[in-house]
């Protein structure tokens, strides 16, 4: 398979690989049953959710009293731990933990729930270099605290958090702690148990897998309350027939990614830090965003002082650079990134900052035209502007 262009936007979303495309082949046209239907092609269905429900299983290490819930994609999964968690537990507390620099979906959904319906928020902040200290989690813990989110690794900056420890002095606190690993899942470990989570949230799209699936692990007897009703599908508490071919796909994906992470790994992090050490040589009035050693393989986020994002994104597609400001999910927005603002940032530096998120088809020759045409770009903006 060959790319038009280079394409440096695998935050966003993966293609999805030719090894999971053929393992969901099958269920277009041949198994295509309704997995509540009693019958042999309805029962086969079902067999293959609960197939790729026990592989995911294994990756996570959850045990057999733990849930998997198949959802619709990361955001769908979230809202669910959030809103479902905090309509169980709002008899106990209405009180929610996160951190400033959650994706839109997390800060959202703790937004709703404060003003619709009463929940008091603490948004936890991040050091310049965009790490949460976990004691400051645990500090603002009270006694009527019912859930701790904090993502594993960030959408747009790449800084990966002590989700273990976090979640070790959270469990102290008997609070539950919910982790968005929508970013992490391709490259980090994700043995719930070691990590000391409760409930944590993937997305297909995000690992070479197909899009429109995610996935909810909720650890054995967390009070979960459904936001969707029907027909009673995941144990009821994701209402709808499933699909069967996503999470097929979904599953494989997931294996595919844990299998190959740490060589996968070490290759981008060479073309990683190749990017990183080029931009900031050759281009003045620049800088990385995140922390330089704690960041996923594949992130790289560049402010470029002087210079419009916007309007370098929009140069850059027309150079065949595919890359984004920042999360997909908000790429219509005009405002600067509330990331680079909670790192300290004013809105005028936060505008002119980029994301080069590598992936699978990433070479290091795209690595160097990236080199060659991004330099001359900003120079030319920092005339005109």
């Amino acid at each position: 398979m060959t790319l038009k262009g280079i394409y440096l936007d695998y935050a966003a979303t993966t293609f999805t690989r030719p090894e999971v495309v053929r393992e969901m082949q099958p269920y277009f046209f041949e198994k295509f049953g309704n997995p509540s239907s009693i019958h042999a092609m309805g029962k086969e269905a079902k067999e293959a959710i609960e197939k790729s429900r026990e592989k995911i299983r294994k990756i996570l290490h959850a045990e057999v009293a733990d849930t998997l819930i198949f959802t619709s994609s990361g955001t769908e999964s979230i809202n669910l731990a959030l809103l479902g968690v905090a309509r169980a537990l709002k008899a106990k507390g209405k009180h929610i933990v996160t951190s400033t620099i959650e994706h839109k979906a997390v800060l959202e959904t703790c937004k709703y729930l404060a003003d619709k319906e009463g929940f008091r928020i603490s948004y936890v902040s991040v050091g310049k270099n965009g790490l949460i200290n976990p004691e400051d989690v645990a500090r603002v813990i009270t006694d009527d605290t019912i859930l701790v989110s904090i993502m594993y690794a960030n959408n747009e900056i790449g800084t990966m958090q002590p989700i273990a420890e976090i979640g070790a002095l959270v469990r102290a606190k008997k609070v539950y702690f919910h982790t968005d690993a929508c970013q992490a899942a391709g490259f980090l470990d994700l043995d719930v148990n070691k990590l000391n989570v409760d409930l944590m949230t993937i997305n297909s799209g995000k690992i070479y897998g197909p899009k429109g699936v995610g996935l909810l692990y909720v650890r054995e007897n967390v009070s979960l309350f459904p936001i969707s009703y029907g027909g009673g599908q995941e144990e009821g508490l994701r209402s709808g027939t499933e699909n069967v071919l996503g999470i097929v796909g979904f599953a494989r994906a997931l294996e595919l990614v844990q299998e190959e992470k740490e060589k996968e790994g070490k290759r981008l992090m060479n073309l990683r830090d190749k990017l990183i050490r080029g931009l900031l040589e050759k281009i003045s009035q620049c800088k990385l965003n995140g922390d330089a050693a704690l960041r996923l393989p594949n992130n790289v986020n560049i402010t470029f002082f002087g210079v419009e994002g916007e309007v370098l994104l929009q140069y850059l597609n027309n150079a065949g650079i595919y890359v984004s400001s920042g999360s997909a999910c908000t790429a219509y927005s005009i405002k600067a990134s509330h990331v680079l603002i909670a790192l300290g940032m004013s809105e005028k530096e936060a505008v002119g900052s980029v994301r080069f998120s590598l992936g699978k088809k990433t070479t290091e020759k795209e690595i160097d035209e990236v080199l060659r045409v991004v330099p001359c770009v900003v120079e030319s903006l920092r005339k005109v502007l």
